[in-house]
């Protein structure tokens, strides 16, 4: 799955998430196109004879007519299966890669206004997603900030 923000592209804010996705269902949506662009496919069986449901009270719900099971854009993601807004999840996103060395879950709780349980979920799920299988060298021009080369003398 990519990752849900470009993040190369710009630095991530906490009011340009708010601003664009001021809702759990425009969130959805982001989603929805980044990890299918407009072709929904079933993360059980992989086909793509899908159908959204019409139900008021489930937006952003799928059907498969292959294999009958029903699923979101979370189904197999690090964001399935838990209760956190898709709003907080994102701007836990933002705060962790906009930090210069590293975020704890005490400080993302404080942020968050989550216990530091929820947080330290949150965190966990989100560098989880982070780390590549196939790391590969890093190839081309490379930019580094703040990185100290000679000798101490």
């Amino acid at each position: 799955m990519k990752f849900p923000f470009a993040i190369s592209n710009y630095r991530l804010d906490n009011s340009d998430i708010f601003s664009k996705y001021p809702t759990q269902e425009a969130c959805i949506e982001h989603l929805e196109t980044v990890r299918w662009d407009d072709n929904p496919t079933c993360p059980y069986c992989k086909s793509d004879k899908v159908a959204r449901k019409n139900e008021l009270d489930k937006v952003g719900r799928w059907n498969c007519r292959a294999c009958k099971s029903s699923f979101n854009v979370l189904s197999g993601a690090i964001m399935q299966k838990t209760k956190v807004p898709l709003q907080t999840r994102f701007l836990a996103i933002g705060l962790m890669v906009n930090a210069k060395k590293s975020v704890s879950s005490c400080q993302l709780a404080r942020d968050l206004e989550l216990n530091q349980k929820t947080a330290w979920y949150v965190q966990t799920r989100i560098r989880v997603a982070m780390v590549h299988k196939e790391r590969h060298l890093l190839q081309g021009i490379i930019e580094m900030d703040e990185t100290y080369l000679g000798v101490v003398t």
